[in-house]
């Protein structure tokens, strides 16, 4: 929307409004001083005397100015006009990325990788400077001309020291990349981001949130209660690996997620590595987006967004919970009803069809479960194998170990194998054999704990009969569903 011409701080003349929000308006201006387009972001003329506003302004302005990444949007300059607060970016001429899946739809996989490593660099780079964004999205996320990813809109950043402060008992974010703890009002860390940026690539490689609705507060909801969808029921294709990160992204507890940003960063780039050993070694390369079709002027040049003003919704939520709690007794935070998880439905490319067919129980015992081994390969997560039940440890008993054994088919080389389970915590390895009943005496697949959805990449695995070998559990451990490639 065109504006009547105006100069703010004698220096940029105001040429059009290109968005709005609850607590800003962003235009495109002119820099009369370094003769260049700028984007400036102006607060709203009601809120320049509510100090607490004027504060988060200022605070989003100091907050990015320490920002200096080639992914984060540049704060060129700030400052007052008769009482209004604006703040000067760098001027990203192109679209969001929320544009470009709704234009485009899915993207491929090596796309979606190069961008989250982009957009995962910029905010392992804002928490190393003590910034949580708190509402990572993919409009937030603006796209140069030439495809290069840049994270803008820090206007609800906060410092990862602070705690309370003025948002207490308010809900700030977007409600369909609000992490749990933020719907419920909590104190938000960078745990917050890594939950939200994985909502992000869920809808960039499936081209939807996973939990669409039209209300805030019961999209909201479903963040706090509702299973995870698998990306693999929408995406087949999806690397096990990349599916397993983003399962453990949304992970609803936050100490279940990856432990930093650097953490999901490193898992990306391992990714890439595994796509590039797929395809040749090929040269990863950003590709630049299609050209957009004609949109309307307001939404021509891609600026940070405007501000919103926070919303009040924790009276609400902490009701609806409590109603929650009422009638279903308890908040399932597992995999979805039908098994869910980014291992349900991975018969995509490269996928090998495998069927459990016994236990492994070389040491003797009082039987582990044969006749169950089948329904951790019949693709419903809500069935298991089970072991037997145990009060003391493997060790302490005597047992090296028990297994799982999987049939391949035939003499198969598998590069990852894939378990999902509801008792995470155990400790297992992968082995490879000859005979169903063993031995199975070559480690493919290196000793770890089990969470929900875990994946083993595999050395030297070219047999027709693995196990699963459990070498530590609590109690009793099982296997929900198990997939390879």
């Amino acid at each position: 929307m065109h504006v009547r011409q105006q100069t703010i701080a004698d220096r940029y003349e105001l040429k059009e409004m290109v968005g709005s929000g609850g607590m800003s308006s962003v235009y495109r201006a002119f820099d009369t001083l370094l003769e260049r387009h700028v984007a400036l972001k102006i607060l709203h003329e009601q809120f320049g005397a509510d100090d607490d506003h004027v504060e988060r302004f200022r605070r989003e302005a100091r907050a990015v100015a320490q920002l200096s990444h080639p992914h984060i949007v540049t704060v060129i300059d700030r400052g007052e006009e008769d009482g209004r607060q604006f703040i000067v970016f760098e001027l990203i001429e192109g679209e969001n990325l929320k544009e470009f899946v709704e234009r485009g739809g899915p993207l491929p996989v090596r796309r979606v990788l190069e961008l989250g490593l982009e957009i995962g660099r910029a905010l392992a780079f804002a928490h190393a400077q003590g910034l949580v964004h708190r509402d990572v999205k993919p409009q937030n996320v603006l796209l140069s001309e030439d495809g290069v990813a840049k994270v803008t809109d820090f206007g609800i950043v906060r410092s990862l020291d602070a705690v309370g402060h003025t948002e207490t008992g308010t809900v700030l974010g977007t409600s369909h990349y609000i992490a749990p703890e933020q719907a419920r009002g909590e104190r938000v860390d960078a745990q917050t981001d890594v939950y939200s940026f994985g909502v992000v690539l869920f809808e960039l490689l499936t081209g939807d949130v996973p939990y669409p609705g039209d209300s805030f507060l019961s999209v909201a909801m479903k963040h706090v209660n509702d299973p995870v969808p698998g990306v693999l029921e929408r995406r087949p294709d999806t690397p096990l690996r990349l599916a397993s990160l983003v399962e453990r992204s949304l992970a609803k507890p936050p100490g279940e997620r990856p432990a930093s940003m650097d953490d999901v960063v490193a898992e990306l780039q391992a990714c890439l590595a595994d796509l590039d050993a797929k395809d040749g070694g090929e040269a990863t390369m950003i590709v630049r987006p299609p050209a957009a079709p004609p949109r309307r002027k307001a939404r021509s040049a891609r600026t940070p967004r405007a501000g919103r003003a926070a919303v009040p919704l924790w009276p609400f939520l902490v009701a609806a919970l409590t109603l929650a709690a009422l009638i279903g007794g308890v908040l399932f935070l597992g995999g979805d009803d039908n098994g869910g998880g980014p291992l349900a439905g991975a018969e995509g490319e490269g996928a090998v069809q495998l069927a459990g067919v016994g236990a492994y129980d070389p040491d003797g015992g009082d039987g582990e479960h044969d006749e169950d081994a089948p329904l951790a390969t019949d693709g419903d997560a809500s069935t298991y194998w089970p072991t037997s039940s145990y009060r003391a440890s493997l060790e302490a008993i005597g047992k090296s170990g028990v297994g799982l054994v999987l049939d391949a088919g035939e003499q198969t080389q598998l590069s990852q194998l894939a378990v999902s389970t509801d008792t995470p915590g155990f400790t297992a390895e992968i082995r490879a054999g000859d005979s169903p009943q063993g031995p199975f005496e070559q480690v493919v697949g290196a000793s770890q704990t089990v969470g929900p959805s875990t994946v083993w990449d595999l050395e030297d695995a070219d047999a027709r009969y693995y196990v699963v070998w459990i070498t530590a559990l609590d109690r009793v451990a099982h296997v929900n569903e198990a997939k390879a490639s």
